[in-house]
């Protein structure tokens, strides 16, 4: 029986499509479900066009009802993979799948995490700093904006000449290149 998983996007969804791509020809593991705040996310198509079921749900749905948790469970979802997700994760839901909700991040946490730091502003807080290396964070999700234990961590070298779009580009390519081999670790240690 495959392990099945569950992305949480706000946005394009550029890292759920890597996701899709890895594990479309998966004997082991599939992204059984999509799931979003927003009803105009480019994440919704890129799930259509894999075939993938999707879910759109409003503030209240998420924060006040049981409801995503009985899909979830109806669906025997495993693992929670947020890809570009703003939303604080509720408890309820951190309950039910302990240890089994991971984010990707678009800086070397601790630094330039916390709320209002997604996309964007991550990379121009970045470069507005003129740090050195820029890089992602890989991490369990907890009650709190990017404070969950880490699990990988990869840098790049950000040049004087860099601009907001070249930072941006550097770190989507380490994005792309690392969560779906490091989802996949951390879904095949999960027991069925």
């Amino acid at each position: 029986m495959k392990k099945r998983i569950a992305i949480f996007a706000s946005g394009s969804g550029s890292n759920a499509q890597k996701l899709m791509e890895h594990f479309r020809r998966s004997a082991e593991v599939e992204i059984a479900l999509v799931l979003t705040n927003n009803a105009d996310a480019y994440v919704l198509q890129r799930a259509d066009s894999f075939e993938i079921p999707s879910h759109i749900f409003d503030r209240d749905e998420f924060y006040h009802t049981d409801n995503i948790i009985d899909l979830l469970k109806n669906l025997d979802i495993d693992l929670i993979v947020l890809a570009g997700f703003l939303w604080l994760i509720p408890k309820n839901l951190l309950q039910e799948y302990p240890g089994r909700i991971i984010n990707i991040h678009p800086a070397i946490l601790p630094k330039y995490g916390g709320k209002g730091m997604y996309g964007d502003f991550v990379h121009l807080a970045v470069m507005e700093a003129n740090e050195p290396e820029g890089g992602i964070t890989i991490h369990y999700v907890d009650e709190n904006y990017d404070e969950g234990e880490y699990i990988y961590q990869a840098k790049y070298r950000i040049d004087k000449s860099d601009n907001l779009e070249m930072i941006k580009f550097k770190g989507q390519q380490l994005e792309h290149l690392h969560y779906p081999r490091i989802v996949e670790g951390i879904i095949k240690k999960i027991k069925k």
